[in-house]
């Protein structure tokens, strides 16, 4: 199962707590172009109110994430990461620490 790093945690909630989304709010990853398109090389993030029924919710450090199935597949042995540098933040998935 993905795991979320503290770092990739505490971006979340900054993003979450700056947009104007909804309470309850949560990041969902998805393949790019899983909206009907041809699935593209890379993923995609996105703030959703809440996960369709088929996505795998992982949560962790106070914050929810939520997989599309097919992404759940790619990230089961992965760890999602954050970067910050000024107002930029970089997520990135890494294999998990043993």
């Amino acid at each position: 199962m993905l795991t979320i790093t503290p770092e990739a945690s505490h971006a979340i909630r900054g993003i979450l707590d700056a947009s104007e989304a909804p309470d309850g709010s949560m990041f969902r990853i998805s393949p790019q172009g899983a909206d009907g398109g041809a699935p593209g090389p890379g993923l995609m993030l996105s703030v959703i109110e809440a996960p369709p029924p088929d996505d795998q919710v992982v949560e962790a450090e106070g914050v929810a994430v939520a997989l599309e199935p097919s992404a759940a597949v790619m990230l089961d042995d992965k760890q999602l990461d954050a970067t910050t540098v000024g107002e930029q933040i970089n997520f990135s998935i890494g294999e998990q620490a043993e």
